[in-house]
Order: structure tokens, then sequence, then C-alpha cells
């Protein structure tokens, strides 16, 4: 019995390893704690060096960032993100749909209204 939980922590560990690895190969849709605050925006990754990742983010910015502050992209429909409104402030809100892309996405907003908005405007906790 002690064998088998040693390998099922072993599989566990081996398989969030190579997720975050697949999060840094070039090409890869990822989040990443732009300028390595507490929030996640999303990006491709452009290069990868070392422990260090370059990112351009969905809304056209780009910078390099520690792999640790590197995730792959899992956002999906019913994942909670706050979002840019038309007002130039943030809201909480939760994803309603993706198109196939996965670019566009129609956000409800805690207070009830919902926006067709890109990724590039909003961000994780």
């Amino acid at each position: 019995m002690r064998r088998i939980v040693q390998s099922c922590a072993l599989a566990a560990l081996f398989l969030s390893l190579s997720t975050a690895a697949s999060a840094q190969r070039v090409g890869a849709w990822v989040l990443a704690q732009w300028r390595g605050a507490s929030y996640w925006f999303p990006g491709v990754v452009t290069a990868h060096r070392g422990n260090m990742v370059t990112i351009r983010y969905d809304d056209g910015t780009v910078e390099t960032r520690p792999q640790s502050q590197v995730r792959p992209y899992d956002w999906r429909i019913g994942s909670r993100v706050t979002c840019f409104f038309t007002n130039g402030r943030w809201y909480d809100a939760t994803i309603t749909a993706m198109d196939p892309g996965g670019l566009l996405i129609t956000v409800r907003y805690d207070d009830g209204d919902t926006q067709i908005t890109n990724t590039g405007r909003c961000r994780e906790e």
C-alpha cells in the first residue's frame, strides 16, 4: 500500500511538472503575473531562456518573467475573472461564453451586466 501511495504521489508531481513545463513552450497560451503583481494576465510565450519566459500579453504588451510566474492558460466557461469595463474600472465577473479561438469572451459581471470583450481586457486574481 505504501508503494502505491508513493507511486501516486510521484505521478501527480510528474503531471504538475509536465503541465508547468508545457506552459513554457514558445507558442503556448499562458497566464502570467505582469510585472510580478498578484494578477494573472493571458498571453502567448514568444521566447524561453533558462528560467525566464517572454510573454506577449493579449493586450499587446510584452515582458519577460521568471517561469515561476507563468502557468498554463486555463480559463473556461465558469471561470472567475476581473475585466476592464467601458467606464475604465475593473469589475469581478464570470465567463459565460467563449468563441472557438478563445480570444473573445462573454462575461457576466457580479451586478448582472453582460459584455463581450477580449481576453486582453481581463485578468485573474
